[in-house]
Order: C-alpha cells, then sequence, then structure tokens
C-alpha cells in the first residue's frame, strides 16, 4: 500500500457546503490536511500563497468566474506538480487533460482515495 507523503497538502473545492464537508472529513480521516475553498476563485489565493499543496480535489459546476475545470486547467498550467481529481454530478467534461482523474458524483471514496495516495505518493 503506498503511504500518503509527509504534510501532503490538498485543496477541496465545491461550493456545496455539504459536498466540500463530506470531502474534507474523508481526506483528514485519512491523514491528508485540508484547505477549503467555496470558489476557484478562493482556491487560486490558496495555490499562489502556499507552495506545499499537493492535490486539488474540485467540483466542476460552481459559480463565479471560473468552473472547477477552468480552475483545473489554471492549476495544471501554473502548477504542474499538483495532482488533480475532478468530480461532478454532470457528464465528465470534454476539455478535462487526461491526466486529470474523474469522478461522478456520489463518487466512492475508497476510489478517490486510493486515486489520492497514488498522486500524492508520483508527485513527491
Amino acid at each position: 500500500m503506498t503511504k500518503i507523503p509527509p504534510n501532503a497538502l490538498i485543496v477541496v473545492v465545491d461550493d456545496d457546503v455539504f459536498e466540500r464537508m463530506g470531502a474534507s472529513f474523508m481526506f483528514v480521516d485519512a491523514g491528508y490536511r485540508v484547505l477549503e475553498a467555496d470558489s476557484a476563485d478562493e482556491a487560486l489565493q490558496f495555490f499562489e500563497t502556499n507552495a506545499d499543496i499537493r492535490l486539488l480535489f474540485t467540483d466542476v459546476s460552481m459559480p463565479g468566474s471560473m468552473s472547477g475545470s477552468d480552475l483545473a486547467h489554471q492549476v495544471a498550467e501554473r502548477w504542474p506538480s499538483v495532482g488533480i481529481i475532478v468530480a461532478s454530478g454532470r457528464p465528465r467534461p470534454y476539455q478535462l487533460p487526461l491526466s486529470m482523474l474523474f469522478h461522478d458524483k456520489p463518487y466512492e471514496p475508497a476510489a478517490v482515495l486510493r486515486q489520492a495516495r497514488e498522486m500524492t505518493a508520483q508527485l513527491g
């Protein structure tokens, strides 16, 4: 089993407070540190001020200046060493790069955590 790297920090982004809390609890319970954001703009602020972030877990549909897909693209471009997992209750967006993992909501927590462990271990 792949171990979680020390101090693995994840940004969880979802405008639905209950979805965000559930995802955050899932990651914290698995031993990760979590920053929560209710918009892509807020998430970008975390990335701009914290070099320790290892993984982005974001919903696709969010209000504001950019969607979760837009956020994922920005993070992939600006912080290529960050792993990205996207989740949505809608079909997978066509524009997501293949390197980003996608989960339908409701997602299986064990599958998300397995992929998070793999991504954070690979990214060192």
